[in-house]
Parts: C-alpha cells; sequence; structure tokens
C-alpha cells in the first residue's frame, strides 16, 4: 500500500516535472518554429489592422459614427503591434548577419515571442466585425460651421435674453429688418445651446415665403435619425411628432417666418404635447410674432459706429492703422448706416480693391447714386423679397398702394425723420385706398399701411410717435425699383444745377428736389413732365428758391405739390386740372386768392408759415376741399363766412 502511493507520488511529480520542463526544453530546441509562428501571426495582425482601417475610412466617409468596440481593438492591435516591433526587429537582425546567437539569448528571445503569439492571436480571434459603424443623428450644418458672428450690444443683449428665455418660456420671437443679422444669431443661439448641454437635439429649418413642408419634415427628421415609411404629408408629420415626443429637451429654430405657423403641419410637438419642445423663429415682420402668440419678443437692432466699423475693416481686410484707404473706408462704412448684410456686401465687394476704386465707390455713395446691382446685390435680394410680400394677405390694388406708401417714403432725404401726417396727405393726394371716402378712413388705412411696413422691418421708428424713417440701404433698394417700370422716381439732393433734360425725364412719376440752391443753374421756366404725379421742391434755408409762374403748367398730371421755402405764382396752377394736394411751409405765394378758383379738384390744402396776400371767398368755391390747415399763415386773415360748415 504505501509502496503504490509513493510511486503514485513519484509519478506525479515526474509528469509535473516534464510539463515545467517542456516549455524550457521548446524555448531551446524548437526556436524556428515560435519565430515562425510569432512572425506569420504579426502580419496576419498588421493586414487585418490595414482592412479594419480601411473599413473605417469607408464608414467615416459616410459620416458614420464608429463602434467603441472597433475603435478600442485598433487601439489594441497598434499598440501590440508597436509593443512587438523590437522582437521583429531582433528576428530581422540574426536573419540579415546570419549568426548563431548564444543558448541563453536565443532561450530569451524564444520566451518573449511565445508569451506574445497568443497575445496577438487572440486579438486575430475578436478582429471580424459584421460593420464598423452606423449611421449617427446630424448634428445640422448650422451649428458646426462658422457663422461670423460678432458681439455688438444690439446682438449681445439679443443673445442673452434668448439664452435666458428659453429657461423659462416655451415661444420667442426674435424681429428686426432685414440684413440685420437675425439668422447668424439664430445659428448662435443653437450652437451655445448645443455647447453647454442645455437641449437633447437642437434643429434648425428656413421656412421662407413658400415653405417646402415635405424638405422640412426629411431635415427635422434626420436630426431625429427617423427614416419615414410613407409619402403622405399628414402621415410624415404623424410621425416626425411621435418621434419628437421621445425625446426630453428639444430646441426648434425656426427660421425667416413670414406667416403664422401651425407646427403641427410639420409634426413638431409643442405646449401640452411636449413640455419641453423649445420654439425660437426669426422673422422680418413683428406682427408674426404677435400672431403665433410668442412669449417672449426681442428686436434686433443694427450696429453703432465703431461696431460697424470693426466689422467692415475686418470684412475688407484692412489693416488697423492710419492709413488714406482706411480715411476713404471709413466713409464708405458709414453709408451702410450699420446694417451688417450691407457692411459684409460693400466690404467683400471692395476688398482688394486699388484707392481709386475705393474713392470712386465713396464718391457714387455721396452722389447719392443709386447702389448697383454688383455692389449690393446680397442686400437687394431680402429687401426684395420683403417688399414682394407686402402683397401677401391682400388684394392686389390693396398691395399696390402699400408699395406705394413704402416709395413715397424714398423721396425724403436720408436719415429723414418723415412726418406721418405729411405721408397720409401725400396719400390721399396720389389717391391710394379709394374704395375709402373720408378723410379719416384714408387716414387710417395709410397709417395701417405704414406701421406694416414698418413691423415688416422696412420702415425704422424714431424717437417720436408722430415719424417714421427709412434705412438709408433700404432707401437704396426702394430707388432701385423706381429706376424704370411705371413708378419711375428722381431724387436729387443740393441740386446746384439743373440736371440736363433726358428723353427719360418725360417718364418720371415722382421728383423730389431738396436744398436747391436759390440760384441754380439753368433753371428752366417750363419742364415737360407729361407723368409726372408727385413733386416735392424744397429750397434752402432763408433763401427762397424763385419758380417761374409758368413752370409748372405742362405737368398736366400733377397730384400731389410739396413746396418748402419757394416763392411761386399760382397763376399757372389753372393747368393743373389733377392736383389734390397742395402743401406749402415757409414759403411766398403770388396770386394766391385770384387763382384759387383754378383748382377745382384740390381736396387737401396745407399752408405753413407761409406768406399769401389773404385768405379769401374764393377757399369756399372750393367744392371738393376736405381737408384745411392754416399755421402761421402771413396774410389778412379773414376766414369766409360758411367755410368750416361747408
Amino acid at each position: 500500500m504505501a509502496e503504490s502511493v509513493a510511486s503514485a507520488a513519484v509519478q506525479n511529480v515526474t509528469n509535473q516535472a516534464m510539463t515545467y520542463a517542456s516549455h524550457y526544453v521548446r524555448y531551446f530546441f524548437c526556436y524556428g518554429e515560435i519565430v515562425q509562428d510569432f512572425t506569420n501571426q504579426r502580419k496576419t495582425l498588421e493586414s487585418k489592422i490595414q482592412r479594419v482601417e480601411i473599413c473605417v475610412e469607408g464608414a467615416e466617409r459616410q459620416n458614420e459614427v464608429i463602434y467603441k468596440d472597433v475603435e478600442n481593438w485598433l487601439t489594441r492591435a497598434k499598440n501590440e503591434l508597436k509593443e512587438t516591433q523590437n522582437l521583429q526587429d531582433e528576428i530581422d537582425r540574426v536573419k540579415c548577419f546570419k549568426w548563431c546567437p548564444k543558448w541563453g539569448w536565443r532561450y530569451f528571445l524564444s520566451k518573449k515571442l511565445a508569451e506574445k503569439t497568443p497575445i496577438i492571436s487572440k486579438l486575430l480571434e475578436t478582429s471580424n466585425f459584421a460593420q464598423v459603424g452606423y449611421r449617427g443623428s446630424l448634428q445640422g450644418i448650422e451649428f458646426i460651421t462658422s457663422t461670423d458672428f460678432m458681439y455688438s450690444e444690439s446682438s449681445k443683449s439679443a443673445l442673452n435674453q434668448i439664452m435666458e428665455a428659453i429657461k423659462v418660456v416655451n415661444m420667442i420671437g426674435l424681429h428686426g429688418m432685414p440684413g440685420v443679422g437675425k439668422t447668424t444669431l439664430a445659428k448662435e443661439v443653437g450652437k451655445h445651446a448645443r455647447e453647454q448641454k442645455l437641449f437633447d437635439k437642437v434643429v434648425m429649418f428656413t421656412m421662407s415665403q413658400n415653405p417646402d413642408i415635405n424638405k422640412i419634415q426629411h431635415k427635422v427628421a434626420a436630426v431625429f435619425d427617423l427614416k419615414f415609411r410613407t409619402d403622405i404629408e399628414d402621415t410624415r408629420a404623424e410621425e416626425l411628432f411621435r418621434c419628437m415626443q421621445r425625446v426630453n429637451k428639444i430646441l426648434v429654430i425656426v427660421d425667416d417666418l413670414w406667416e403664422e405657423l401651425k407646427l403641427e403641419t410639420i409634426g413638431i410637438p409643442f405646449g401640452d404635447d411636449h413640455k419641453g419642445c423649445k420654439i425660437l423663429l426669426t422673422t422680418r415682420q413683428q406682427q408674426v410674432c404677435s400672431k403665433i402668440k410668442c412669449q417672449k419678443e426681442i428686436q434686433l437692432g443694427i450696429l453703432s459706429k465703431d461696431e460697424a466699423w470693426v466689422l467692415f475693416r475686418d470684412q475688407a481686410g484692412l489693416e488697423d492703422d492710419c492709413s488714406i484707404l482706411n480715411e476713404v473706408a471709413k466713409e464708405v462704412a458709414g453709408e451702410c448706416k450699420g446694417l451688417p448684410l450691407a457692411i459684409v456686401t460693400v466690404a467683400k465687394a471692395l476688398k482688394d480693391r486699388s484707392l481709386d476704386e475705393w474713392r470712386d465707390a465713396n464718391q457714387r455713395f455721396k452722389d447719392s447714386t443709386h447702389l448697383y446691382d454688383e455692389v449690393l446685390g446680397g442686400v437687394l435680394e431680402p429687401l426684395k423679397l420683403s417688399y414682394d410680400y407686402l402683397k401677401k394677405g391682400n388684394n392686389q390694388m390693396t398691395g399696390n398702394h402699400i408699395q406705394m406708401c413704402f416709395l413715397l417714403c424714398s423721396l425724403f432725404p436720408e436719415d429723414y425723420e418723415i412726418l406721418l401726417e405729411l405721408l397720409i396727405i401725400c396719400g390721399i393726394g396720389l389717391g391710394l385706398f379709394p374704395n375709402v371716402y373720408s378723410i379719416e378712413d384714408k387716414r387710417k388705412r395709410i397709417v395701417e399701411a405704414l406701421k406694416k411696413l414698418q413691423k415688416s422691418g422696412l420702415l425704422l421708428e424714431t424717437d417720436g410717435a408722430d415719424t417714421i424713417r427709412m434705412h438709408d440701404v433700404v432707401r437704396d433698394f426702394a430707388h432701385s425699383l423706381t429706376l424704370k417700370g411705371e413708378n419711375r422716381f428722381m431724387v436729387k439732393n443740393k441740386l446746384k444745377e439743373w440736371p440736363d433734360m433726358v428723353e427719360s425725364f418725360e417718364y418720371y412719376t415722382a421728383i423730389a428736389l431738396w436744398d436747391c440752391s436759390s440760384n441754380i443753374k439753368n433753371f428752366p421756366e417750363k419742364v415737360e413732365f407729361s407723368k409726372l404725379k408727385t413733386l416735392f421742391l424744397h429750397g434752402e434755408e432763408d433763401d427762397l428758391l424763385v419758380v417761374s409762374s409758368t413752370f409748372f403748367e405742362e405737368m398736366k398730371a400733377l397730384q400731389v405739390l410739396l413746396l418748402v421755402n419757394v416763392n411761386f405764382s399760382l397763376k399757372g396752377f389753372h393747368f393743373l386740372p389733377n392736383l389734390k394736394t397742395l402743401l406749402c411751409t415757409e414759403c411766398k405765394v403770388e396770386n394766391f386768392s385770384s387763382s384759387l378758383i383754378n383748382m377745382r379738384r384740390l381736396e387737401i390744402l396745407v399752408l405753413t408759415e407761409t406768406e399769401i396776400d389773404e385768405i379769401s371767398e374764393e377757399l369756399v368755391k372750393l367744392s371738393t376741399l376736405k381737408y384745411l390747415r392754416l399755421s402761421g399763415v402771413k396774410a389778412t386773415m379773414k376766414i369766409p363766412p360758411k367755410l368750416v360748415s361747408r
């Protein structure tokens, strides 16, 4: 029994010793086999890494997200390849010099190779990936590209207000005139929201005047990695609706909204349907914010003078120095009046141009020459959209009259604060909104039109409630509209010499001549403007412009006449059968009382700080007169009986 146990113990020890010793024996006597096995496995790993990398590159070109296990495998495989490079170098060195290493060296090399080979084999066993990546949700190109956002006082304030508002309200409206930077700011909001991880998803799309709902739905779906199962618009909306409801926090940026939007038509859950979905919309028209019931409305204003120059200088590639070129460039930048779109467009158009070309551009601005398409094409396009949209929701006649109110504002000088009352009486004189008959009703319609223009961003507010203003770039756009067509305008400032009479003069429907010198050269005795309906003639202050009594005789179509600082006679006015509005400010009018009888269709008469002979009985005979204003009139003020009652 004892011998049997002893024999078994000896056998066990012998087997363990043989097993233990066999590895060492193999390291000594199987060196070539171990080297060959290691070399083959390592080469296979190199090939496999190359194949996986090619698959990864292909997936990345398709914007796929690489699986984590694939990335981890590549990292481990490359590290293993790097770590075993010195062993491969040792093997290659032995082959190169064909020397037989010492037994001790062979033993240790063989041992290291034998230990590494199973690790490489394990990597090869786990390298067979069915696919290396997957299609991830798109982030939105708007939030990963540079937007050239500039922190102005207005944009910084608006950005801060929006970032605070999205934490507490669900619907925010950003409004402002075309080209002021609403889209750029909205993109910046999206970038901030993503970077600060305020939302799980941020999506932005443009509505425009004629929105493509199908295109918008597919863009939003791509962000949520949703593939529609149908081409039916309503069904797609429901699929998108359900998909978005499963995401906790969403920011939807709706850019360039023109009218009230029903979010459900696209498939965007909102309000009680999804309290975590916030909406930021941008629009040119403040009334859109009101219609859609925005809980927070924010207006984006223009740049300050210093901010405008910094932006202009950067876009034009100018150095920050006191060069002659910069002095000219500052004047050009000033003509853009703080409107970012105009600044960028003009600066880029003049970038790398010569000093002479800069001076020429500056002179064109100063001469009130209309901004050419090659300079302001990028600005005019969005303004044209706003202008055309004025007809939206109105019949053709109403739309045309709203547009005419806009064009009327362009007759005034740059930065001029235009009296609403002046626009009203001019509009009435031109016969706008003929379907309403009383002066008060016409006033209401014209005021509504001006408010629409203001809310559309085509007119600006002023400090006074009774005036409005037109941005200079918008004014130049309006002038570009009146270079041809049925409404052809001419506007001149500080006229020293009467323009050369050319064939196109007969086609003008409105002319405004401001601050004309009293000794203007070649001022004509008579001009023929057969289609002229509106004439503004403004002399210099304290130096009346003297106009011949025959000057107006050939203006048969004239309906509105505004005269400031002018000395003239009413004698020739019997040739003006269509004159409806006559407004005189600081004028001297000869033959006033005796010539009133000739103006049978006059509806509006305004005399302010004007010298006339007397207020006579002839006023009573103006049967069509509906509006009379006399203020500071220098005359014998004897109000005729029955004038007011009539």
